[in-house]
């Protein structure tokens, strides 16, 4: 197999990459925007991040230095876990934003326990301090009550106060992300191939596939070949964040590579190899990955789902969502999941099943495919927040899954006397041990707590009066059933529900 010609070691200071982290509507995107000079909050369905993106700013320290520092933006929505898991793995230095005014919320420790699983230092700021319901002392002692030990409250990380939307404090900010980047001692060779992770991926209509890279290993240069899992792309269209056309890319840069055979997996890692031939070379030493569920084939109705997104990263927090349905009589089987808009293959593709669903997100439905799912029954669903679709999706399995009927046991009694039977009518007294038995039920009949028939009751007596139940005490009842009964036995009496 090919290999790229190996230089000496080039070992330089790395430049940190930071991801911010938060709880939703706390000031993340804001806070971005202030950094990069460029607006994309508003342009969010719902005016919350469901993306994962990456750019690229140039700090100036107090001591005049000139300083690159790589930023990740991931959602706050609770369903975007696994996106914010994978930026904080690929990060060197998370900002955990809080607000001024609602202080540490339950996105806040998810995030924390997202930094803390990916084992980086990280920085608190505290943001909306312009806000008329901004209360500092308030959100410090949030921050100690949840653990997050700051400095000058008895802690060691560092935290810095500043307002997103007027620049205050944002400069103090970056000067801690600086010194904490510094402490950690970044290094990589520039001269080593070029490796990194993939952080999005999507099929563009107009240019084909296309993912967004971080390197963080070498230098990613035109006319290599980059490849990832089953996917590869010549390097011969490489954007950097702001669209823009470059011949390489260094040290935590992140950068657009279009022409991929496929879409690469988002979170995978992606190595670079000289030419094409060995890039299939190394693709055909990869194992194919495969989705399926362990242990034998589920016996329960199967309810097929096809997802459809803009982006793969939206695929995964979809699949959490999912995750979170649970039932005993209900089988979820992933159809498949893909970038673009939903087609006539798609409905193609789970029509064979009854009770088929495609979701998607971000995402059009062709006109040919809409009429075809409507003639075979397919239901297409649509969405672009995040939780609408999570609330839709829950309710459409609920009413997917089969009813059930559940024997409730509500009493017990024991026989004390059998006075006659006729024609499968037993006259029968007996004496309640718990609970009621109830005119028109069902019951056991047990021996020595093993079941050996069953009966429905005709009549209630007590008092020498017709009653609808009995709680407690002796009675007298009919019981029709086949089965013959003694004095000793027990009935448990039960309702049929249906759930």
């Amino acid at each position: 197999m090919a290999k790229n010609k190996t230089q000496e070691p080039n070992i330089v200071k790395r430049p940190p990459i930071v991801v911010v982290m938060g709880h939703i509507d706390h000031g993340k995107s804001t806070l971005l925007d202030f950094i990069r000079k460029a607006n994309v909050v508003e342009g969010e369905a719902g005016g919350i991040t469901q993306h994962l993106s990456a750019y690229v700013a140039n700090h100036t320290t107090k001591e005049g230095n000139t300083e690159a520092i790589t930023f990740l933006d991931t959602p706050g929505h609770e369903a975007f876990q696994k996106m914010r898991l994978r930026g904080a793995d690929l990060a060197d230095v998370a900002i955990l934003v809080v607000s001024a005014e609602d202080g540490v919320k339950p996105q806040t420790m998810e995030a924390l326990a997202s930094i803390e699983a990916a084992g980086i230092p990280f920085i608190v700021a505290i943001n909306k301090i312009d806000k008329p319901g901004a209360d500092l002392p308030r959100t410090q002692s949030s921050l100690i009550e949840s653990g997050i030990y700051i400095e000058g409250m008895g802690g060691d990380i560092p935290w810095t106060a500043i307002s997103a939307k007027e620049g205050t404090g944002v400069n103090e900010l970056l000067d801690l992300v600086v010194l904490t980047a510094d402490l950690a001692d970044l290094t990589a060779d520039t001269n080593a191939p070029a490796e990194g992770k993939v952080i999005e991926a999507k099929l563009d209509k107009k240019r084909g596939n296309t993912a967004t890279l971080i390197v963080s290993k070498g230098t990613l240069r035109s006319g290599e070949f980059v490849v990832s899992g089953k996917s590869f792309s010549p390097v011969r269209i490489m954007e950097d964040f702001a669209g823009r056309t470059i011949k390489e890319a260094g040290l935590s840069v992140p950068v657009k590579i279009v022409g991929w055979n496929e879409t690469p997996n988002v979170g995978d890692n992606f190595v670079t190899v000289a030419n094409k031939k060995a890039a299939e070379e190394l693709i055909s030493l990869i194992e194919d990955k495969k989705v399926a569920q362990s242990g034998e084939a589920s016996q329960l109705p199967t309810v097929p789902l096809l997802i459809k997104a803009d982006v793969s990263g939206t695929i995964d927090a979809i699949l959490h969502e999912l995750a979170k349905f649970e039932s005993d009589r209900i089988s979820v089987k992933i159809i498949d999941t893909a970038v673009g808009d939903v087609s006539v293959a798609d409905v193609q593709n789970v029509s064979a099943t009854k009770n088929a669903i495609i979701v998607g997100f971000n995402v059009k439905v062709e006109r040919p495919a809409q009429d075809l799912a409507e003639r075979l029954g397919v239901e297409i669903d649509t969405f672009k927040i995040i939780y609408e679709l999570s609330e839709w999706l829950n309710t459409a399995l609920k009413n997917r899954t089969p009813t059930r009927e559940e024997e409730v046991v509500t009493g017990r009694a024991k026989i004390i006397r059998h006075f006659s039977v006729q024609r499968y009518t037993h006259v029968l007294g007996g004496r309640v041990e718990e609970g009621v038995i109830k005119l028109g039920q069902e019951v056991r009949i047990m021996r020595r707590d093993i079941k050996i028939g069953e009966g429905e009751i005709k009549n209630i007596q007590q008092a020498k009066s017709d009653v609808n139940e009995v709680k407690e005490g002796e009675f007298g009842m009919q019981l029709q059933t086949k089965t013959e009964i003694a004095a000793g036995d027990h009935i448990e009496a039960f309702d049929t529900v249906i759930n």
